[in-house]
């Protein structure tokens, strides 16, 4: 199975990366310029460290190499999965926006050609009883069209002075005896032929730039704005620390006198490359800040070994709770060296839960189960070793790091399963992907008699960013229905 994922992620990485390229890249620069080369570069660059902040954990690289890869690499992947999307939706806009005039209005446009100067300028007004010169017979001609053959006032048929009045002679007049003389009016422009224009629209835009340039210009940057802010704002919500929700658990069974005890809920901290010691510090601060009855860490603690993160986890011994704190194994805990972890956090004042319950001086049981990663270790979960021989008069509160482990704990008669796993799907869309694998992505679902609490969790993993999904503790006040 895992042969045929790592192509896949492979080629869907390789894809991305090209659709990108061609969109901020290739539509939007020259060919041979330095932006052109720039952003060729940083294709095959950007890929090999999202690469490499992948694997260099698991690959056994030097910590200090893997932190200087997993920042960029890991907030790389998070870019590019929100410039993917607004890519996607700059396509729809992309052909409207080509066809879209190249102005708003539309302009006239002579005919033809402008008519020669004798025809627009005015005629001089002449004396009474004068003509125009070149008018004969009411007809207005330019000079030298006069017709074959007609002939001309002093001159012979055809004489190219025809129409031209003699020197120092007067023109016959064509006023009426008798009549006024009348100035003669300027004669008059043709009317202009007006055509409208079509819009012109693509590349024909007009001079400067091409259309099609411009387009791809104005939406790349509108998408990398947009991705560039939402990886922003997901990293501030996962750096300034997890929020405090309260949630309030009615349990048939509860005695009396566990009325409003409260439970605080951590999980998925994901110590590591990017999350480090000042994370942890600012966990234990807002957990010590609702001042909880017990604590549970429920799985996904860290993503490395002790050696490396022993020291980042150091804050976790300053958690305060009445009854204290406790742990199960996430998956994550088994890729990391659980046996360590376990005995780390033991040292830390935490009390592992492997496949064991406690009874709580408030009057209910608290049982643990390793995660089901652990099948893989010869670790996995055990309900029978965890609650098989309880008395089921009492209420039963189930830590289990993966949310699918409802079904197992319905039938062991638990009332309430508190867990994580899910990290709410961190980055929207993923909460959709996180809703295929797991019954309940975050919040509080009945499954039978039992209810499930599922926390979002209070770091990250890989990108530390989160959008969609705000990281939490939550405080959960268990209610008895006989109080």
């Amino acid at each position: 199975m895992v042969l045929l994922v790592i192509p896949l992620v492979l080629a869907l990485l390789g894809l991305a990366h090209w659709y990108v390229w061609r969109r901020l890249v290739r539509d939007v620069t020259r060919p041979g310029s330095g932006p052109r080369r720039a952003g060729t570069a940083a294709a095959f660059v950007l890929p090999l460290l999202a690469l490499g902040a992948l694997t260099a954990g698991r690959a056994g690289f030097p910590f200090r190499l893997q932190q200087v890869v997993s920042w960029p690499g890991f907030l790389w992947l998070a870019t590019l999965l929100y410039l993917v999307l607004a890519l996607l939706v700059t396509e729809a806009l992309r052909p409207v926006l080509l066809r879209l005039p190249a102005r708003a209005g539309r302009r006239p446009a002579p005919a033809g050609p402008a008519a020669p100067a004798e025809f627009s300028a005015p005629a001089e007004p002449v004396a009474a009883g004068a003509r125009p010169a070149g008018a004969h017979g009411g007809s207005l001609r330019p000079r030298g069209a006069e017709a074959p053959g007609e002939p001309t006032p002093g001159g012979p048929a055809g004489s190219p002075a025809a129409d031209a009045a003699p020197r120092g002679g007067a023109a016959p007049s064509s006023a009426p005896q008798g009549g006024t003389a009348l100035a003669t009016a300027p004669a008059e422009d043709p009317p202009a032929v007006v055509r409208e224009e079509e819009p012109r629209t693509g590349e024909d835009a007009g001079p400067g730039m091409p259309r099609r340039l411009f387009v791809s210009r104005v939406l790349a940057v509108t998408a990398t704005a947009a991705a560039v802010g939402t990886v922003a704002h997901g990293a501030h919500t996962v750096l300034r620390g997890p929020a405090v929700k309260r949630v309030t658990v009615p349990l048939a069974k509860l005695p009396r006198s566990a009325h409003g005890y409260r439970i605080a809920v951590v999980s998925d901290i994901h110590l590591g490359p990017t999350l480090g010691r000042a994370h942890a510090q600012r966990i234990v601060d807002a957990v010590n800040s609702t001042q909880p009855d017990l604590i549970a860490v429920v799985g996904d603690l860290v993503d490395g070994s002790v050696e490396n993160l022993g020291p980042a986890a150091e804050p976790l011994a300053r958690l305060r709770a009445r009854h204290g704190s406790f742990f199960v194994t996430g998956n994550h805990e088994y890729f990391s060296g659980a046996e360590e972890w376990v005995e780390e956090v033991r040292d830390l004042g935490l009390r592992p839960l492997r496949n064991e319950r406690v009874e709580i001086a408030a009057g209910f049981d608290l049982a643990g189960v390793n995660d089901v990663a652990g099948e893989n270790y010869g670790d996995g979960p055990d309900f029978v070793r965890a609650l098989g021989d309880r008395d089921r008069a009492r209420t039963a509160v189930l830590l289990a790091h993966q949310p699918v482990m409802i079904h197992d704990a319905v039938r062991h008669g638990v009332d309430l399963q508190l867990s994580g796993h899910t990290h709410g799907g961190q980055l929207w869309p993923g909460n959709l992907l996180a809703e295929l694998a797991n019954p309940t992505v975050a919040g509080l679902e009945q499954y039978g008699d039992t209810q499930l609490y599922v926390s979002r969790g209070a770091g990250a993993w890989g990108p530390p960013v989160r959008v969609g999904a705000p990281s939490d503790i939550t405080v959960v006040e268990l209610a008895s229905r006989h109080a």
